[in-house]
């Protein structure tokens, strides 16, 4: 297969890091964009110079705001960015990473934010596949940081259809190297699983006690209930269940 020149956004997060790994054991030449590494899609500084001779760029960024409106500037900002520069440097294939069932929850700023960036991407001047993707394994613990005080966590009881970060990793490596494709499937785990419960489990695989108070008045609300945040039927299932993630957290 040839090798490809491939800019990774977001190359020092979680996901991105995955990708980058992916995308160099398969042979090809990774371009890294972060922050951290001089190069920022806020400012635009470094991202020509990263992107020139791209053949395609894979947007793994991620912003912590819970306001609405600064979740929606900076996606706005940083995907304008790195399309326009995209443009530029003659890149044939942007690949952004989304979230399943963005049209269905209202109210969640980060969605807000990322609606706006599969607008800009979908009605821009880059070839582009958006793949969207169900959460992490590692979500629960992450909710459970945000809202953890003196020992005692609330989490909503959200049933979700977790996915491993590295299968998502995989997913995207392998998009990125072929044809743009539009709105791929959804990318899903094998199993669909309780958010309380996941945090439960997280905290006992990691040794970690935290009491946990399920209710719909924190971070996420009841518009999040039912079957609202699982993958589409046509969902691209993949492997790793959250039995053998957590396998792997003792």
């Amino acid at each position: 297969m040839e090798s490809l020149r491939i800019a990774v956004a977001g190359a020092t997060g979680n996901i991105g890091t995955l990708t980058a790994a992916a995308l160099e054991e398969a042979g090809h030449r990774v371009v890294r964009i972060s922050r951290s590494l001089g190069v920022d899609l806020t400012t635009g500084d470094g991202v020509e110079a990263a992107l020139a001779g791209a053949d395609a760029v894979v947007d793994a960024t991620n912003c912590t705001a819970t306001d609405r409106d600064e979740a929606v500037a900076y996606f706005g900002t940083t995907t304008r960015t790195l399309l326009a520069a995209g443009e530029r440097a003659g890149v044939r294939h942007h690949v952004l990473l989304s979230i399943a069932c963005l049209d269905r929850v209202e109210g969640n700023a980060h969605y807000a934010g990322k609606r706006e960036q599969e607008r800009l991407v979908s009605e821009g001047p880059v070839p582009w596949t958006i793949v969207p993707a169900t959460q992490f394994h590692d979500f629960a613990a992450m909710v459970t940081g945000w809202t953890e005080q003196d020992g005692t966590a609330t989490v909503a009881p959200l049933l979700l259809q977790p996915v491993a970060p590295e299968d998502v990793a995989r997913v995207l490596a392998e998009i990125a190297t072929g044809a743009p494709q539009g709105r791929y499937r959804d990318v899903a785990g094998p199993e669909p699983q309780d958010l309380v419960d996941m945090a439960r489990r997280t905290n006992e695989a990691r040794g970690r006690k935290v009491r946990l108070v399920p209710t719909w008045s924190g971070l996420f609300g009841p518009e999040m209930a039912g079957e609202v945040m699982l993958p589409g039927a046509d969902a691209r299932i993949e492997p790793t269940t959250f039995d053998d993630w957590l396998a792997g957290q003792r």
